[in-house]
């Protein structure tokens, strides 16, 4: 997946609108994150967590879906929170701990944060987006292969569909106007969330 997510941020690169700074804080909360969780999952089973994966899609995927509102409400109880402050800076750390340990959907949750810490720009967002999900998969590779636990055949094969799907994802978002992009992450989310649900009830019957 790394390599799938370096081909999208090169199409994306243009569309990069973060300050300096910021980008160096939310890199920073991504690459620590991102080690925490590499190392909990060659210590732990992937069995008891991956139960937690279809709530924690469904919550990123509401997220998601209602984080305009919810920027409002949390500005209104919480004060003005940004990308770059101590709360948006943890949760990233927490979504890349989890990237981590097991990846599936890092992509909408971390659009429903970046929604609900007010970039409201679709395109912005998830340009962002796929440069930090990029320095989590990267950094997540290194403690894997360490440890010696790849297996190579397959992540081969893999790399070749993430490759093409990231120039293609990458090229159809641009051209495609906010509120599609925005609709098109939203079914994804509520579409992986209900995959998730039945696998696990299915696996638990």
């Amino acid at each position: 997946m790394w390599l799938g997510s370096l081909a999208s941020t090169g199409s994306f690169r243009s569309e990069i609108d973060v300050p300096r700074a910021t980008l160096l804080k939310m890199i920073a909360a991504s690459v620590l994150g991102s080690i925490a969780g590499a190392i909990i999952l060659l210590h732990t089973s992937n069995a008891r967590f991956s139960a937690l994966i279809p709530y924690l899609l469904l919550a990123s995927t509401l997220l998601f879906t209602f984080g305009a509102q919810l920027t409002k409400l949390s500005r209104r109880f919480a004060g003005e929170l940004s990308i770059e402050s101590p709360a948006g800076l943890g949760l990233q750390f927490f979504i890349a701990m989890y990237g981590g340990f097991f990846g599936a959907a890092i992509g909408i949750l971390m659009l429903a944060l970046l929604a609900v810490l007010g970039m409201a720009d679709i395109r912005r967002a998830n340009a962002f987006k796929v440069l930090l999900a990029s320095v989590i998969n990267g950094v997540a590779v290194v403690p894997f292969v360490i440890a010696r636990v790849i297996a190579w055949e397959a992540a081969a094969a893999l790399s070749v569909g993430a490759i093409a799907g990231g120039f293609l994802g990458a090229g159809i978002v641009k051209r495609l106007p906010g509120p599609v992009v925005r609709a098109f992450v939203i079914c994804v989310g509520l579409g992986m969330t209900a995959y998730f649900f039945w696998k696990s009830y299915r696996t638990t019957a």
